[in-house]
């Protein structure tokens, strides 16, 4: 579907829709893939034990049913002592907290939700915290609440963070796409969302700086203001504070500076003080920030002395850092503030997010469509008028609910509840009840109940102020001593009423008197938090071995192995049958090779267990590793023919044909591919530099990954197998080159022999990482070609594509061999091989008409996401789906050689509409290859240039990187950069200047 026919609005809810599925897929992942990016931490903030408790049990509870992954700690944190010490308080209490259980908090992942608020707006949730509220939707039948929905909506982003601590406001849903979320390098970045000024002036707006980070923090500033200083764009809105904010470790220690002993501790984290998160912390970050200013910002708490000197300590730790503003669109916030805010939402509102699967009425018996439900049962005897919100409660037969209420935790059997009414039942720790009354729309932070000042209702019923507030309270309805405790809810509800009746001139005022009363507050610090759990509480087969094997050689799919085996684990006789086969197997011998890979693959498959999968995959990396390393062979004869050799390579564009160039594809059926080298901005990125040096020692520098090392011994230079070491690469070309050998030796007498030491420096400069682009293995390409030429080796290209072969293999990389090829030989390139455990490449370069390459040059535009490809284990999804024989994707490898090769056919013919059409017809075949190809962010790019371009692809594996397309006759690359920015606005989405290296 063409862009012209989706408005604005439909894009935006379909984006957000499939972002939330996205990131659903990736919470289950993180629950059941042990290797799967997760949060270290997940610390929750409470405003006091008995809400952290609540907290834990919370937890406890989600974790009984596997709901949250295992490898996660959940930490709660309350203020200390029950006392306010600010939202910045709370966040020191929790990196002193974190620095006490890790000590060093550097590569962790930390999540911190602020929900230590006593939710006098929303008192119904004060005891278990606004944040384990309900939320208009299930995840997988079960009624979620906000806490859910967080798990959910950021299980996404640890794969986009290497560590630091992400704090998110426990009482704001964020709806966006997480691949779109980079933090880069920054030490600190706010996640924002843009929204129109008169929306913004209601809360807090970054101003943007040049550099991309904030320049200032708006707090709650008029339209004129906010457009004065800047901050609203030519489309009228503005980047708006959604609460989320991310610190890098650096500026966690630095924080931790403050508070590292109990006198520090207690002197900045206090009631006095309260330090605010986005006041404070955020406000130093700002780049126009200044300490004058600073000591004159508005507190959370009052201006005091130990303020003052508080923001002195904190503007010298962290002043000089700076903050990064990340735009996200599209996107959206849902706040969960107040109760007119709930009520909209659950009775109208909630239809907004029907993409999202939000609906107003959740795992309830309620008949009516304008009454929403979440949890709860409605008899449809009952009465009830319209625009009402019933949350884990029961309407019996003989109730009279008026319009507009909202019922939560509470029986109504027989009641008449007024218009306009809040009515909730709290058990208390003594076993008793209470059951809060008030209005809707009353503001429980001030002296209004029912609309109606408290103490004026109270002075016409004979009421002293001192019969309602204690000394020294504020006099609000949150302090009010209003709700007589009893032992049942019904008696409590029906005590309640009777409050309502009196301020209503009836009632029975003795009967209120002689009651022990509680308040909002009170309730909510007396109340039993395992009984409001309780209450909104309430799932293989044996095998024959024989059969499976009968099934990978029959080449049936995976999906019939888990009916076949019948088991959740191997029995003994089973255990030695397979440990009979595997030893039988000669795994050098392709069709052994084979059957082993499968025999590994369907038995984790049938019986869900990740060691079994993990063998497959390591049995198909040592039998490619074996026969590589089988034929590794040291030169002697290399010499050092030249003082400096510097070799700059191009990167390469794929085509057609990738993944057949990956194992086990290529080793069963052989590969081929279409790809050609590219430049970016006119320049070859890929650079390597050798330069002899004096020095018995071999230097490895890398500009772009800041690593330098130097080795004077040989047995450090031959351990090239972790592709986590940063000399990894360098280290692999050394050996593949045969200049030093696999095993023994003395790395004296080799540099003697080749002439001394030397220096190898690479660099990949103004390539952004996970580009798609083959930037890993062209650069390995490039090490071995400068190798070969400053050692004076005899080569050929095919010399190069075997030894780069060798290379990815010591590294244990895995991946093809098309990258390779891609960037050493420039043109376009046709590649094959032919099956078989080593793997032989072919190439043919086409010779294009100069018309053929014009055309090719106007029309093909590389386009950059913004984003990193997302972590995650590709291959293994990828090359388990071929293994696993599921037809799709047996169909789409074996089209994609064939399209490669048409490809091919059409370029030679100069037809490039002909091309353009088999390369979308590629793009259809890797999607059933590999569905991560995509996501949300991608569909998004392409949908949204949809009308200019006649064909798209990904570069590389796809899910972030570059993107190509080929544009439609007349289409200008400057059209579709005017139509990205129209649509992803400040976010980095953009065309990339590049050009093809004939």
């Amino acid at each position: 579907m063409s862009i012209s026919n989706i408005s604005p609005t439909a894009m935006t809810a379909l984006f957000l829709q499939q972002s939330l599925l996205d990131s659903k897929d990736d919470w289950r992942r993180s629950i059941s893939l042990p290797s799967f990016p997760r949060w270290d931490a997940v610390i929750i903030t409470a405003s006091n034990d008995l809400q952290a408790e609540g907290y834990r049990k919370q937890i406890e509870y989600r974790k009984s049913l596997g709901r949250l992954p295992a490898k996660t700690e959940f930490i709660i944190v309350p203020d200390e002592g029950g006392r306010r010490v600010g939202s910045a308080g709370s966040t020191l209490s929790v990196i002193r907290e974190l620095k006490s259980r890790y000590g060093s908090l550097d590569d962790r992942r930390f999540l911190c939700i602020h929900a230590g608020g006593d939710s006098k707006r929303c008192p119904q949730y004060s005891a278990l915290g606004k944040l384990f509220s309900p939320i208009p939707c299930d995840v997988d039948g079960v009624p979620a609440t906000l806490f859910d929905m967080f798990m959910i909506s950021m299980a996404s982003v640890p794969g986009r963070l290497k560590e630091g601590m992400l704090l998110l406001s426990g009482d704001v849903i964020l709806l966006f796409n997480p691949l779109m979320c980079d933090f880069g390098s920054s030490s600190a970045a706010v996640i924002s969302f843009k929204e129109n000024a008169e929306t913004g002036k209601n809360h807090g707006v970054y101003l943007r700086g040049e550099s991309g980070n904030v320049r200032r923090f708006l707090h709650k500033q008029s339209v004129e203001t906010l457009t004065a200083l800047g901050a609203v764009d030519e489309r009228g809105n503005c980047s708006i504070d959604t609460g989320a904010i991310w610190l890098c470790p650096q500026i966690l220690d630095r924080l931790y500076s403050l508070v590292d002993t109990d006198a520090k501790y207690a002197a900045i984290v206090n009631d006095r003080v309260r330090l605010s998160l986005y006041g404070d912390i955020a406000y130093c970050l700002a780049e126009d920030s200044s300490l004058d200013e600073f000591y004159r910002e508005k507190p959370e708490g009052k201006f005091c002395d130990e303020l003052t000197e508080a923001r002195s300590l904190l503007w010298n730790a962290i002043g000089q850092y700076n903050m990064r503003l990340l735009n996200l669109a599209p996107a959206k916030f849902v706040h969960f503030g107040s109760i007119p805010e709930i009520l909209r939402l659950m009775t109208g509102g909630v239809n907004e997010y029907a993409s999202l699967g939000w609906r107003s009425q959740i795992n309830s018996s309620i008949s009516r469509d304008d009454v929403a439900g979440y949890n709860s049962v409605f008899s449809e005897k009952a009465e009830i008028g319209p625009g009402c919100y019933l949350e884990v409660s029961y309407v019996h037969s003989a109730a009279k609910i008026g319009s507009g209420c909202l019922l939560s935790f509470v029986d109504i059997h027989d009641e008449t509840i007024p218009d306009d009414s809040v009515v909730h039942a709290l058990k208390q720790m003594n076993g008793s009840f209470v059951c809060r009354i008030f209005g809707t729309t009353d503001n429980p932070k001030s002296a209004e109940f029912f609309g109606r000042d408290l103490e004026t209702l109270a002075a016409r019923t004979g009421i002293s102020p001192e019969e309602i507030w204690d000394e020294g309270d504020e006099h609000t309805l949150w302090n009010a001593k209003l709700y007589p405790e009893e032992a049942s809810i019904r008696e409590a509800l029906a005590a309640s009423l009777n409050v309502c009746a009196i301020f209503d001139g009836g009632g029975d005022l003795d009967l209120w008197r002689r009651s022990v009363r509680k308040s909002l507050c009170s309730g909510f610090n007396e109340a039993d938090v395992q009984a409001i759990i309780d209450w909104s509480k309430r799932m293989e087969e044996l095998v024959r071995m024989d059969a499976l094997a009968d099934i990978i050689r029959e080449g049936r799919p995976v999906t019939e192995s888990k009916k076949t085996l019948r088991a959740d684990k191997l029995s003994k006789i089973q255990t030695q049958w397979l440990e009979r086969h595997i030893e039988s197997l000669n795994c050098s011998d392709p069709d052994d090779f084979s059957f082993a890979m499968r025999l590994w693959y369907y038995l984790g498959a049938a019986l869900s267990d990740e060691e079994f999968t993990s063998n497959c995959f390591s049995l198909i990396a040592d039998t490619v590793l074996n026969a590589t390393v089988s034929d590794l062979k040291y030169n002697e004869n290399a010499r050092m023919t030249a003082k400096e050799t510097v070799v700059h390579l191009p990167l390469r564009v794929n085509f057609g044909g990738g993944w057949s160039d990956t194992a086990p594809h290529c080793i069963e059926r052989g590969g081929t591919v279409l790809n050609a080298a590219i430049s970016l901005a006119g320049e070859l990125p890929v650079e390597v530099r050798l330069v002899r040096i004096p020095e018995k020692k071999i230097v490895f520098d890398s500009r772009d990954m800041d690593v330098h090392g130097e080795f004077d011994t040989i047995a450090p230079l031959q351990r090239a197998g972790d592709p986590y070491d940063p000399f990894a690469l360098q280290k692999a070309c050394l050996l593949a080159c045969g200049i030093i050998p696999k095993e023994g030796g003395e790395l004296g007498a080799i540099l003697d022999r080749l002439g001394g030491g030397f220096e190898m420096h690479s660099e990949v400069t103004n390539v952004p990482k996970g580009s798609g682009l083959g930037t890993s293995s062209i650069l390995s390409a490039a090490a071995v070609k400068a190798v070969f030429e400053f050692m004076g080796i005899d080569h050929t290209e095919d010399d190069l594509y075997s030894t780069v072969l060798a290379m990815e293999q010591i590294m244990s990389t895995g991946g093809g061999w098309q990258d390779q090829v891609g960037g050493v030989t420039p043109g376009f390139k046709f590649i094959t091989s032919e099956p078989g455990i080593s793997q032989h490449i072919k190439v043919e370069k086409l010779e294009l008409s100069d018309r053929t390459k014009r055309e090719l040059d106007e029309r093909f535009c590389l386009i950059y996401t913004g984003q990193r490809r997302l972590a995650r284990n590709l291959l293994r999804d990828v090359v388990g789906r071929y293994v696993g024989n599921i037809e799709e994707s047996l169909f789409a490898h074996r089209e994609i050689q064939k399209t490669a090769s048409d490809m091919r056919d059409a370029l030679l013919r100069g037809d490039v509409d002909e091309f353009a059409a088999l390369l979308d017809r590629h793009w259809s075949l890797s999607l059933m290859i590999d569905e991560g190809s995509t996501n949300t962010l991608i569909d998004q790019i392409f949908m949204s240039i949809d009308d200019l371009i006649s064909a798209k692809m990904v570069c590389g594996a796809g899910g972030g990187g570059f993107l190509q397309v080929i544009l439609r006759r007349g289409v200008t690359k400057d059209d579709v950069h005017r139509r990205l920015k129209d649509v992803f606005q400040d976010f980095a989405v953009d065309v990339w200047d590049s050009g093809f290296i004939y």
